[in-house]
């Protein structure tokens, strides 16, 4: 892999500039490889990557001990794209030396940890121009009419590109209430902020959610705080199970995009209305008993110390140098406890991105005009000529559950590439009819 300062494309017109490059980008960046590696040299792809963050990295703070993923590793960034691609999740196995090993193991669901290990071994071996430790402040067409598109970043570097493609991934999702500190938090920061924790003086912590990601939260604290209360508040009775059955779940595979993007959009509201237990605010089944059988272990030996605050909410939060006054209060009978604790975590879920960060205000949607997304991902509206603005997230009211999710990241890039060498071709043709003219 190369970085920015590796080789200098400014002043050439590329093919493609990714904003962003967590796993949607990456398997961009692949796709990419492979199709410069099997055509002609003036057929391929000249792209260049920028991303925030100073090295690749998906999620380090929920990299909890023990986590596994809850899809299935085929589904990485290539196999159901190109199931022979050097950079599958068995291939990372080969270069890692524990294929045979994870064979044995019997499982289709590796741990968060070695999945995030192989995006790394697969960020650090794909032939991508990455600028790492660069912000994108500005993307904007050049000129009227123009099809190529000015990307400027937080340095002034200034990218010249045919195509955009928006890999900005997900942002925390807050209470409108809550100001996050060093004691409260979002979970996707959870390993960072608790290893910088002082030694916990009141022996208790409060999770505020009730998906995946609270769940394994509350299990972490519980096991490796055995002195601390856990209490974990969400407004639901208990803990919903995720549905992982084999028919649920076609909702995430490849030709359910067809199938969604081509219903008419009731249809398409009302199954992805339907079908949100297969991914929001839903714990499995497995983690879901393990934290059972902990609580009543604590009830039939009088140690309480997991407290599942069903049916309730924080009512308010007051933070000091010592820790939180937190206020819960139970929504079925009103009464409140006062919960002295040494932080709040908030397993509140994510939202995508809004394009506002980095487009220029033309190109965002607005009440007069609404975001309206091709079929190939690609923001639909005249303005941008053959090639355009993609979307890699963000798209899930028109594509369906996958907008987000790694389930489909292979497929999805493989046609946005299609995609953007379409448009090259359509925009060869125009300009060698203009000069026959």
């Amino acid at each position: 892999m190369t970085t920015g300062s590796d080789h200098r494309i400014d002043g050439e017109v590329l093919d493609v500039v990714g904003v962003g490059f967590g796993p949607a980008n990456l398997a961009l960046a692949i796709a990419i490889e492979e199709h410069n590696e099997s055509c002609d040299p003036g057929l391929q792809v000249r792209a260049a990557f920028v991303e925030r963050q100073p090295q690749f990295g998906w999620h380090p703070g929920m990299l909890l001990e023990g986590a596994t993923m809850q899809i299935a590793f085929p589904k990485d960034l290539v196999t159901f794209r190109n199931p022979t691609s050097r950079y599958s999740f068995f291939a990372y196995l080969h270069a890692r030396q524990r294929l045979v090993d994870f064979v044995n193991h019997q499982t289709f669901f590796p741990t968060r940890r070695e999945f995030h290990d192989y995006l790394g071994w697969a960020a650090s071996t794909v032939d991508a121009d990455v600028r790492y430790g660069t912000t994108v402040t500005d993307v904007r067409r050049v000129g009227d009419g123009a099809e190529e598109f000015e990307v400027r970043t937080a340095t002034g570097e200034l990218l010249r590109t045919r195509a955009v493609v928006l890999g900005l991934g997900l942002r925390p999702v807050l209470p409108e209430w809550a100001t996050p500190s060093s004691r409260c938090f979002h979970n996707h920061q959870f390993l960072h902020r608790v290893a910088e924790l002082p030694a916990p003086k009141h022996q208790r912590f409060v999770v505020l959610g009730a998906g995946q990601s609270a769940a394994e939260v509350v299990q972490y604290l519980h096991t490796n705080f055995p002195a601390a209360e856990v209490h974990n508040v969400f407004s639901r009775y208990g803990y919903s199970p995720a549905d992982d059955s084999p028919y649920a779940n076609r909702i995430f595979d490849p030709s359910a995009v067809d199938e969604l993007y081509g219903a008419p959009q009731a249809e398409r509201d009302r199954l992805l209305a339907l079908h949100r237990g297969t991914n929001y605010s839903v714990v499995d089944i497995e983690l879901i008993n393990e934290l059972y059988a902990a609580e009543y272990r604590e009830r039939v030996d009088g140690r309480r110390r997991l407290f599942m605050r069903r049916s309730s909410t924080i009512e308010s939060m007051t933070e000091d140098e010592g820790g939180v006054e937190v206020r819960v209060r139970s929504n079925l009978d009103g009464l409140t406890d006062s919960l002295r604790c040494d932080a709040v975590v908030f397993a509140t879920g994510f939202e995508a991105a809004s394009l506002g960060e980095v487009l220029e205000a033309g190109l965002c949607p607005t009440a007069a005009a609404p975001l309206r997304i091709s079929r190939d991902y690609r923001l639909d509206t005249e303005a941008y000529g053959p090639v355009g603005v993609y979307l890699q997230g963000g798209t899930e009211r028109t594509h369906g559950l996958t907008s987000s999710l790694l389930s489909n990241v292979a497929v999805r890039s493989g046609e946005i590439l299609t995609s953007v060498l379409a448009g090259r071709e359509a925009t060869r043709t125009r300009q060698l009819a203009g000069r026959a003219l």
